[in-house]
């Protein structure tokens, strides 16, 4: 009875039967799970399971109830969602629908199936409210009859044409959030790539009511509208490609409409009337629309209009202390969001004087600020010193080294109010981040710091002076020799660390810091080997790196863990010449050596390090920067060393998550995920790694690595795993071409070193069977069918084999080449000799191949063929008794012969 009732054996057997196609068979075994389940999150598992037999049988409803029944258990259960909302569309339910896969595309904002079910049911929906729209208006105007399906852009212009804009401004004003929503979204869809519309619109709403819907408490609706700020910004400054003719003519010069949006957001950003939520995305569209986004555009000129008209209100989000009373309203992520558009501001900046002046108008502010008599302006002014450091860092070390800093942050440090001390100590911290940087700060913080950790009570103080103290005690970096703290005391810092991570009495933020702390300590061999061998503090580390305000503190702490930051060579002359002359010498501490990484790895690997990766990387670009991406890409790298390890690494997820860092960010981190890439498609079946049209992405990433400025190591992989692509079908190998890898692969060819020669051919001979390949090999003035025919005769086996392969795939695909192997090289027929008679009967199949298509191209050839030595060899492999091992062979030879007897070259055997 046990074995009956056992759910669990029901779901697996549902499962087998779902994979064979037997959805009917595994909807029986579903249900009889669920009724004898008692786990809630087993049973959760299952309903969605059945939910997607309902799917597969057109049964919406109960696909839709299934699906329910899952999230009830789980509100974040990702697949129930959108099983759920592709029933609910199938249903015609798409404004339920769209809820679902909204809540996924927040779960995984960067996965292309969600964006892209999002952007579609929100066309639909758009397409839906228009038609509403057009028959109201059509009754309203009375003068023509509307048809059942109206066209996007058709449905835009007639709402637009009669009056429509002003009827969606009284939707807004209905103050419903659903009224609020459908009216902004019908918006950004009339607006989007005409710049007419979005001018009318502009004019018609105008910019302080957009503004102000903006500022509500309200993330559906904020989102709502700076979408369509961006859409007005995209239309206005160029983004329409289109010819309106006359109503083009009207809006020649948008520059006025530009320019009081920016100033619109930068009010807003320093408005107490602003919701954080609005604020946030306020920075954001600053963010994204002012900084150049090509350098060598020389125009500057929003950046010094943003700076001139809003740099004193984005210090001041920067100076807000959210304990205080009378600040304005934040999220967790505000004033890390203001820091980053300081510093896209400051690099935008094109000469000295320009960041001089950026400069003054900061230092200006800050001193503007300082009060004796008034505490509260006196932390504002330190922690705006503190957002300025988290952004242009140079700016800020400039001003924290001015007269009357210091001094400001031991008064806040020896104050009895804790908003000070907080400040003033995250203040420390901020101004000790880089280590050349930092020896001001430890002549004069570290005193300051341990004389806090020591004396206070308060836990939150306490673990920011510690993570003071780590910083600056990890000012030599990985040199041994240069530790700035005693034997011993960077490990009970970090032992500290780890406790204060692992308690969840603590709140959030403090445990933060812990993080942040340790991103330094782990500069120290013994804290990282410490601290991996802690897998709890690991877990809890990648528990709170969902938090992703700290994700840049997490990447720290794993590239030190894995050492996968840059190292310095160090040539044994050039140390002993160092010595001599009395200069310092960089130490390698025996924990950092290759064996201890190694171990390292299998740590963090066991611990569930990749699937925390993944988790990081889905994270928004405001708050993942390209800094962080790259030190992602370094541990994937690093995780991927070991071929054993490179398994787990999929299963986990890691394969996915590489892709968007190859594509994105800094070169040197777009390089290290490539390489991460081809290390897992060299090995992997690219299918599971790389699951439904992510195997395309893969590709490019790949050919970046087809480089000269690359290294040998790079190249190689990068082939590998073109290689494993190619073999799978013709979309992938088009794709290839398409990249334009070809002529890489074939330099590769020419390659002196014997490993990356030997994976360009095998790559090319995955290749052979494109026509755009065969065309190269066709034409004239080039030696790549002779590079192949000599690369036959190498005596490389592996090489030999992929070589005869793409030369018997090529002579069959296309007779000319077959006649055109006698003109390459006078050595043809004795390396075809060779491949006949080889004792790799893979290879020695392929040569016959080869020769059987000659036989069949050319009767002149063919009949030069049969006089020579070749036709012994074939008679010999023809007569051999059957063999499995050499069948493929000796079948090869029977055919030539059988073609040349049907050519009547030969005459059949006797017997």
């Amino acid at each position: 009875m046990g074995e009956i009732a056992d759910p669990v054996q029901f779901k697996e057997e549902g499962n087998k039967h779902f994979q064979a196609g037997e959805i009917d068979k595994a909807i029986e075994c579903y249900t009889k799970a669920i009724k004898s389940c008692k786990d809630k999150k087993a049973l959760a598992v299952i309903y969605r399971n059945r939910s997607a037999c309902f799917l597969k049988k057109e049964n919406y409803n109960n696909a839709v109830s299934d699906a329910s029944k899952a999230i009830d258990v789980d509100a974040a259960d990702i697949k129930a969602l959108y099983r759920r909302c592709q029933a609910l569309e199938k249903l015609g339910k798409l404004d339920m629908a769209f809820k679902d896969v909204q809540r996924c595309a927040t779960l995984e904002p960067k996965n292309k199936t969600f964006l892209e079910t999002l952007r579609r049911l929100g066309a639909d929906i758009q397409q839906k409210v228009m038609i509403i729209f057009v028959k109201m208006f059509e009754q309203l105007v009375n003068c023509y009859k509307t048809e059942q399906h109206v066209c996007w852009d058709a449905g835009a212009e007639r709402i637009f044409q009669n009056n429509g804009v002003p009827l969606l401004v009284q939707l807004i004003d209905t103050g419903k959030p659903e009224m609020i929503l459908a009216a902004i979204r019908t918006l950004s869809g009339m607006c989007t790539g005409h710049r007419a519309r979005a001018t009318a619109i502009i004019h018609t709403v105008g910019i302080s009511k957009l503004c102000s819907i903006m500022a509500v408490d309200n993330e559906e609706i904020v989102l709502a509208t700076a979408n369509l700020f961006q859409c007005v910004y995209d239309s206005l400054s160029g983004g329409d490609k289109r010819n309106y003719g006359k109503e083009e003519a009207l809006v020649l010069d948008s520059s006025k409409d530009l320019k009081d949006i920016l100033l619109a957001l930068l009010e807003m950003i320093a408005s107490k009337k602003v919701s954080g939520h609005g604020r946030d995305q306020a920075l954001n569209l600053l963010t994204k629309n002012v900084p150049r986004k090509d350098k060598k555009n020389t125009d500057n000129s929003k950046g010094l209009f943003t700076i001139d008209h809003g740099l004193k209100k984005i210090l001041k989000v920067c100076g807000q202390v959210p304990d205080l009373p009378d600040q304005l309203p934040l999220t967790e992520n505000t004033q890390l969001i203001a820091s980053v558009l300081l510093n896209k501001l400051y690099d935008d900046m094109r000469c000295d004087p320009e960041r001089d002046h950026f400069r003054d108008t900061c230092d200006e502010y800050i001193k503007s600020k300082f009060d004796p008599n008034d505490m509260d302006r006196n932390i504002h002014a330190i922690n705006t010193l503190s957002g300025i450091l988290q952004g242009p860092f140079d700016v800020g070390n400039v001003l924290a080294g001015r007269q009357g800093v210091m001094e400001m942050m031991v008064a806040l440090c020896g104050s009895e109010r804790e908003v000070d001390q907080l400040v003033a100590v995250e203040a420390l911290i901020h101004a000790s981040t880089k280590t050349s940087k930092a020896s001001f700060f430890i002549s004069n913080g570290v005193t300051l710091l341990k004389d806090m950790y020591k004396k206070t009570k308060n836990e939150k103080i306490k673990i920011r002076a510690l993570v003071g103290l780590c910083k600056l005690g990890s000012a030599g970096g990985d040199d041994y020799s240069m530790r700035q703290f005693a034997e011993g005391s960077t490990e009970k810092l970090a032992k500290q660390c780890r406790k204060w991570l692992c308690n969840p009495t603590l709140d959030v933020r403090t445990r933060k810091w812990a993080v942040e702390g340790l991103a330094y300590l782990t500069n120290d061999a013994d804290v990282k080997d410490d601290f991996v061998e802690d897998e709890a503090a690991l877990r809890a580390m990648f528990e709170l790196s969902k938090d992703k305000t700290i994700l840049y503190a997490v990447a720290c702490t794993l590239v030190n863990c894995t050492n996968s930051y840059d190292k310095k060579e160090i040539i044994p002359e050039m140390v002993q010449l160092a010595k001599f002359s009395k200069q310092h010498v960089p130490e390698q501490h025996p924990k950092d050596k290759k064996d201890f990484i190694e171990r390292r790895v299998k740590r963090l690997l066991k611990a569930g390090v990749t699937s925390a990766l993944a988790v990081m990387v889905k994270a928004d670009n405001s708050i993942l920067t390209d800094q962080t991406k790259e030190m992602l890409a370094r541990v994937f790298l690093a995780l991927a060393e070991d071929i054993k390890d490179r398994g787990t690494i999929v299963a986990q997820g890691g394969g996915r998550a590489l892709l968007p860092l190859a594509l994105e960010g800094t070169d040197k981190g777009k390089i290290k995920a490539s390489h991460a890439l081809a290390k897992i498609a060299a090995v992997s079946n690219p299918e599971i790694a790389f699951p439904a049209e992510r195997i395309y992405e893969v590709v490019r990433p790949l050919v970046s690595l087809l480089n000269t400025e690359r290294d040998g190591l790079e190249n190689f992989e990068a082939l590998l795993g073109l290689t494993n692509l190619a073999a799978l079908n013709d979309k992938l190998r088009v794709k290839i071409l398409k990249e334009k890898a070809l002529p890489e692969i074939e330099n590769y060819m020419f390659e002196e070193h014997d490993q990356i020669r030997q994976a360009a051919t095998e790559c090319m001979c995955n290749l052979v069977s494109c026509k755009e390949v065969q065309d190269r090999y066709l034409e004239d003035g080039n030696d790549k069918l002779k590079l192949l025919v000599l690369l036959c005769g190498e005596d490389d086996v592996q090489l030999q084999r992929a070589a005869a392969g793409a030369l018997a795939m090529l002579t069959a695909a296309q007779k000319k080449l077959a006649v055109k192997i006698t003109k390459v090289t006078g050595q043809w027929l004795e390396i075809i000799q060779r491949l006949c008679i080889h004792d790799n009967p893979e290879i020695q199949h392929r040569g016959l191949v080869t020769v059987f298509n000659m036989l069949d191209a050319d009767e002149q050839l063919a009949k030069k063929l049969i006089e020579c030595e070749l036709l012994e060899i074939l008679t010999y492999v023809a007569k051999l008794e059957d063999n499995p091992k050499k069948q493929d062979a000796i079948n090869a030879a029977r055919a030539c012969l059988s073609r040349a007897m049907d050519t009547g070259l030969i005459k059949p055997f006797s017997n």
